[in-house]
């Protein structure tokens, strides 16, 4: 397995109607949580810590809530929000 982002539910739950400048920024930043969470978490098939972590990550022209699940080698984009 190997990390990766995904939309949870889906693209168009998260992300529908939003600017795509902004949704390009998102999956930018998105990009970079992936790589920081595969080098924290090294093998996060075998992660046996405390529960997932979210948090909200902010971009120009809004804000995302996301949540890094490590036994999915996932990070999970839940909503965002942009202004």
């Amino acid at each position: 397995m190997s990390w990766r982002w995904e939309y949870d539910p889906d693209e168009e739950c998260v992300v529908g109607g939003a600017p795509l400048a902004f949704v390009a920024e998102v999956e930018k930043r998105a990009d970079e949580l992936v790589r920081a969470a595969e080098a924290f978490y090294l093998d996060g098939s075998v992660y046996r810590g405390e529960g997932p972590r979210g948090n909200d990550a902010f971009v120009p022209g809004g804000m995302f809530t996301y949540l890094v699940l490590p036994r999915h080698e996932r990070v999970y984009l839940r909503q965002v929000t942009y202004w």
